[in-house]
């Protein structure tokens, strides 16, 4: 079965990420297969709307942890030192590249949002053009506590900057009705709710033709796009394998390593560890 799965209802193509196993936790395949299934509803003259979700209990978690916190993946993540910024830079602006295909879609994206789109899957979500949650669902950057920078850089653009400081700076969650109160969603439903929201507003551009909604979307990504987002996402490519490779960011993977990632997010998360010391906070020298 596809990590990324692309099925066609009339006028509505549906891209579902695909590893419910581990809520849609992003390895070195998903970024890739996704581009595919975009350029495929691109490709299609029928279709007018994606819409994006994930299958089970999660949009998506992000990057796979286990995969490339306590392994190492394909090694492309966290390297030995001395690291190569430019081979790093290279692996991880293919993947933005990847998940900006939902920004250059000419045909709108709709992303539905249950559970958990955080770190990588936030990433992900904030590319689409709407984002429908639940109203227990949640959204956050949590690596930007350590190991990690949002390379699509998509907060500030989506939320401003005092807003954009306020999740970055703490690496929290918030519920989809904050994030629709801060307009970082168009819209938190009950999540019963849903999947009817979702499709009341795919079903409602989808009566629209498709080169009417392509104009209206390039029109406004243009104003976004001006106020120089490439730029903006190279330099956050640049310090997400920074921020991976950092003294702070070497000890966070060992931390996973030795104890599991699981307890190192937990760590990170509550902020219990010193990630400088490499020990505990409050724990003895």
């Amino acid at each position: 079965m596809s990590k990324v799965l692309f099925e066609k209802t009339d006028r509505i193509a549906r891209i579902t990420l695909n590893r419910p196993e581990v809520m849609n936790a992003i390895d070195d395949e998903v970024p890739h297969l996704l581009a595919q299934a975009v350029d495929e509803a691109n490709s299609d003259p029928d279709i007018h709307v994606i819409i994006l979700s994930g299958n089970g209990r999660a949009f998506c978690s992000g990057y796979d942890l286990s995969y490339y916190a306590e392994g190492n993946g394909s090694g492309e993540v966290t390297q030995t030192m001395p690291w190569d910024p430019m081979k790093d830079y290279a692996f991880m602006s293919k993947n933005t590249d990847h998940f900006m295909s939902l920004w250059r879609s000419h045909k709108p994206v709709v992303c539905k949002v249950q559970g958990h789109a955080v770190a990588g899957g936030s990433d992900i979500a904030l590319c689409a053009d709407f984002l429908i949650m639940a109203e227990d669902a949640e959204i956050g950057y949590m690596p930007a506590r350590v190991w990690g920078c949002p390379t699509t850089a998509m907060w500030t653009y989506r939320i401003g900057a005092q807003n954009a400081k306020r999740m970055l700076l703490t690496g929290d969650k918030i519920d989809g009705i904050e994030a629709a109160r801060i307009g970082l969603a168009l819209k938190a439903v009950p999540a019963l709710e849903l999947d009817d929201e979702v499709e009341a507003l795919a079903e409602r551009m989808a009566s629209v033709p498709v080169n009417q909604l392509m104009m209206q979307k390039m029109v406004i990504n243009q104003a976004i796009e001006s106020m120089g987002l490439a730029n903006t996402q190279r330099l956050a490519t640049i310090f997400d394998g920074i921020t991976r490779h950092s003294p702070e960011g070497t000890n966070f993977k060992n931390r996973s390593e030795n104890v599991g990632w699981k307890q190192a997010v937990d760590e990170r998360d509550r902020g219990t560890y010193d990630w400088s010391d490499d020990r505990p906070i409050n724990a003895p020298k």
